[in-house]
């Protein structure tokens, strides 16, 4: 692999690490079906909330800046 690539991975790898530690929590819906009778369907929106400690954004800052000073480093 080149060493230019390793460092956008690293780089990558940082900003999203950025992202984890700012917002902590990932909103999504599913769809659940409640009466299922032939035609008839109904279904609502079920609430779902993805939640993560700022100290796993953190490691993860801490990950890709591992692999971008390794990526820097002369043999």
């Amino acid at each position: 692999m080149n060493k230019g690539n390793i460092k956008k991975g690293g780089l990558i790898i940082l900003l999203i690490g950025v992202v984890m530690t700012i917002f902590t929590t990932f909103s999504f819906f599913t769809k659940e079906n409640v009466i299922d009778m032939g035609d008839i369907q109904i279904t609502r929106n079920q609430h779902h909330n993805l939640e993560w400690s700022p100290f796993i954004g953190l490691a993860v800052m801490g990950l890709g800046g591992i692999v971008i000073i390794l990526a820097t480093r002369k043999k």
